[in-house]
Order: structure tokens, then sequence, then C-alpha cells
């Protein structure tokens, strides 16, 4: 039994379409919208042959795969690099720098949870004794931390924080 060719417009370019039902950005060759689960095809041999004919008719299709969206971008095309932090501070948008303390916090809550564990009296002790040491151990290295990155402007100014002469 021979397949009847199916109709493809191999003269649009298109990678993804607009889905007919919600109207937001799909593949155009996929079998179902991505975002609402749209049939777009009658099944997924038709979707494969559409995209095998519509992608033959254009040499510079060959890297488009079937469930692109967008067309992908080509190596000499020029790269677009952005500075988030700068950017961020050029906003005024202040970000914290990376920190090994937030995990160390996290740690010592585990052993106080594994410490609410009923479980040996001794071993529970041991674990909140351990839980207690690293959080309290991690609470401080991050606000010596902070202290180091951030160091007051001017100690003496009298302001909130400062010990110097009032005004």
């Amino acid at each position: 039994m021979a397949q009847a060719a199916d109709y493809v417009d191999t003269g649009n370019p298109a990678v993804g379409i607009d889905c007919p039902r919600c109207g937001l950005l799909t593949a155009r060759f996929g079998w179902f919208c991505r975002n609402c689960g749209f049939r777009l095809w009658p099944n997924a041999k038709a979707a494969a042959r559409a995209y095998r004919t519509w992608r033959l008719t254009d040499p510079a299709r060959s890297r488009v795969h079937q469930w692109d969206d967008l067309p992908p971008i080509d190596e000499g095309a020029q790269i677009l690099v952005v500075d988030f932090e700068e950017r961020a501070h050029e906003l005024g948008i202040h970000i914290f720098p990376p920190s090994r303390w937030p995990f160390l916090v996290c740690v010592g809550l585990l052993f106080l949870g594994f410490a609410a564990i009923p479980i040996n009296p001794i071993v529970r002790i041991l674990l909140a004794v351990i839980g207690i040491v690293f959080f309290l151990f991690a609470i401080a290295g991050w606000m010596q931390e902070d202290v180091k990155i951030f160091p007051a402007d001017d100690p003496g100014d009298g302001g909130p924080g400062g010990h110097g002469p009032a005004h």
C-alpha cells in the first residue's frame, strides 16, 4: 500500500508555530503542542514525514531538529555575553557573593533533624551536639565573612552601630 504524501508548506522557513488552541510557540513538526497537548499532526509518522520533506528542500535546514521551535544559532553568529553582576550594579541591585556557609548551616540543621528521630538517647544527644556545633560554627563563619566582605565605611561616624561621639 503506497502512502499518500501529506501537504507541507516547504516555502515557509518557520521552525516554530503558534498552537491553534493555546496560541503559544511550539515546535512545528512535533506531534503535540508542548504547552497544552493539542495534537498538531494525525500521528508521529505523518509529523516525521512532513519534517523530512521540509528539511530536504533547503540545505540550510540541515541542522534543524524536528522538535526545535527556534532555528539553531550559527557558529559564526555573534554571541551576546552579559555580565550580570555588572548589570545588577548599574541598576543598583546588590548580589551576594557565593558562600559555603549556608550549606554548612543546612548540615547542622540536618544533624538536628536526625536528633529528633526516636532512637537511642545517647545517639540522639550526640547528633544534637554535632548539629548545634555545626550550626553555630556556620553562623559564626557566615557573619565573619559578611564583616570581611562589607566592612563599615567609618566606624567613628556616630551613626547606628558606630561608637563615635554623639552629635
